[in-house]
């Protein structure tokens, strides 16, 4: 298993991802070409870099986008270990720990699950929903029945380090979620929340989707963001192309955010602009609330062409392909330094 800071130290030798060819960053306006092969997958913040790694092992041998993004988004619920993801995920302020994932193929087939209790791999799991099931979306103990029928193993997940940062917390019971406080990754730190949200084109020109998190630390009892909402964290239609989201959950569910996205890339707009333009309309509806928090989009369309934006700096992307294994790169923002 990958601890972070050894994933940090790998992660030092990534440097020039900013030339990678084929990529547009944020404020360039040359054209973006796809990958030789065709076949990309692009995912949030840095973890993803290891995480694209899992899927591309499925793209490079010819497999299907959905295939290659259910083993990534599988990579960072049990090879990486951070507060914000699967197994090492920190708890709701009752000291439970839940996961969400969704997955979704470009022909529109989808499943998620959420509030999911004591199963690993919740991404796989929302698969079989998909798969298995005339339904999109299982929540608490029913998803829990679901995936222990479907031979999923029950276990505890909750780490004793996630345990000992929730004491922590309830000596003060504050709740309030910081920017970008999922790069920081201070031990304790009990804003520590995030999502790893993965695209990927196959060499087919297929587009599938993965997104997986513990949601937000401390939470209510029974919050579910944005993650396994097929819409507002993650959207694909192959026709067009592909979106997933991070930040605060309740501002894509708000914003139909990554639809959002993809119905702007359908009306032309590149990657890049059409995430810039949800990130606008975040702002117009709530100004105030937006200076505050983070909200992050990345973007693929058919052609493979990427592009992504956020609401304050310090969200980066991870892309691999046929020419780059290792990029990671940072995206436009609204608010320029700022939240930092």
């Amino acid at each position: 298993m990958t601890t972070r800071r050894e994933f940090l130290q790998q992660m030092a030798l990534a440097g020039g991802a900013l030339a990678l060819p084929g990529i547009a960053s944020a404020t360039s306006k040359q054209p973006v070409i796809a990958a030789a092969n065709g076949a990309r997958v692009v995912s949030t913040w840095d973890f993803g870099v290891p995480a694209n790694q899992a899927a591309w092992n499925v793209l490079r041998a010819g497999g299907t986008a959905l295939d290659a993004v259910e083993q990534g988004a599988r990579w960072a619920e049990t090879g990486l270990c951070n507060s914000t993801v699967g197994h090492c995920g920190y708890p709701d302020r009752d000291g439970v720990l839940t996961l969400d994932a969704s997955i979704m193929d470009g022909d529109g087939r989808c499943g998620a699950v959420a509030a999911l209790e004591d199963i690993d791999h919740p991404v796989s799991v929302a698969r079989r929903v998909m798969e298995q099931t005339p339904h999109v979306l299982l929540v608490g103990q029913g998803a829990q029945q679901f995936a222990v029928e479907q031979g999923f193993e029950k276990q505890s997940l909750l780490t004793p380090e996630a345990v000992q940062a929730w004491e922590e917390w309830k000596k003060t019971s504050r709740y309030q979620p910081q920017i970008n406080a999922e790069r920081r990754l201070i031990p304790g730190n009990s804003q520590n929340h995030d999502t790893l949200g993965m695209l990927a084109i196959d060499q087919r020109g297929n587009l599938a989707g993965a997104c997986t998190t513990s949601g937000m630390a401390w939470k209510l009892r029974g919050r579910v963001g944005d993650s396994p909402i097929v819409g507002a964290g993650l959207y694909v239609d192959n026709e067009v192309g592909a979106a997933t989201a991070s930040g605060v959950g309740e501002e894509m569910i708000r914003n139909a955010a990554s639809f959002l996205v993809v119905e702007l890339m359908r009306q032309g707009r590149s990657p890049m602009d059409a995430c810039r333009e949800a990130i606008d309309r975040v702002v117009r509806k709530r100004p105030e609330a937006s200076k505050s928090l983070q909200v992050c989009f990345l973007a693929i369309n058919r052609h493979g062409e990427v592009g992504a934006f956020a609401l304050h700096p310090g969200f980066v992307y991870a892309v691999c392909d046929a020419q780059r294994q290792d990029a990671l790169l940072d995206s436009g923002a609204v608010y320029p330094g700022e939240g930092a």
